[in-house]
């Protein structure tokens, strides 16, 4: 077989995976910006970061990496989270960095949103997997994130 190339069969499964990604993240996200107002990825992505990681507060750069996106990108989110009243930002007393804060209407969007986010996953994604589905995947995720965090 050759390596340099995918097969047909090969070219058909990843088209098929990416796909189906698409669709399910696409779902997720449509009910949660119709039910919310949220953006999944960005707004519910960075207030979940901010509760569950840090307790409502967290420096920029640890958002920036565990939501693995640029520094730039994160702070232009930022910007319009903080203009719709989400998120403070405040420079560290130490000069040396930048914490983000959730605000009560930022803990009150994140709080309402979980249990819409969870359904929205339940629907599109979990309730159609079996067990064996639940084990295969986990495996899959683990060898894949491994190889690509080398």
């Amino acid at each position: 077989m050759d390596k340099d190339w995918l097969n047909e069969e090969e070219m058909q499964l990843w088209y098929m995976w990416k796909s189906n990604y698409k669709k399910i993240m696409d779902r997720v996200v449509k009910d949660m910006s119709e039910k919310t107002g949220l953006s999944e990825e960005g707004d519910f992505g960075i207030l979940v970061r901010l509760v569950d990681l840090g307790n409502g507060v967290l420096r920029q750069q640890e958002l920036v990496d565990s939501m693995e996106w640029t520094k730039s990108r994160l702070s232009h989110h930022l910007t319009r989270m903080e203009q719709r009243g989400l998120v403070l930002r405040k420079p560290l007393d130490t000069g040396n960095g930048v914490q983000v804060i959730i605000t009560p209407s930022g803990k009150s969007a994140v709080d309402a949103s979980r249990p819409i986010y969870a359904k929205a996953v339940r629907k599109y994604f979990l309730d159609q997997l079996s067990d064996q589905d639940v084990e295969l995947i986990t495996k899959l995720a683990e060898r894949t994130d491994k190889m690509t965090s080398d």
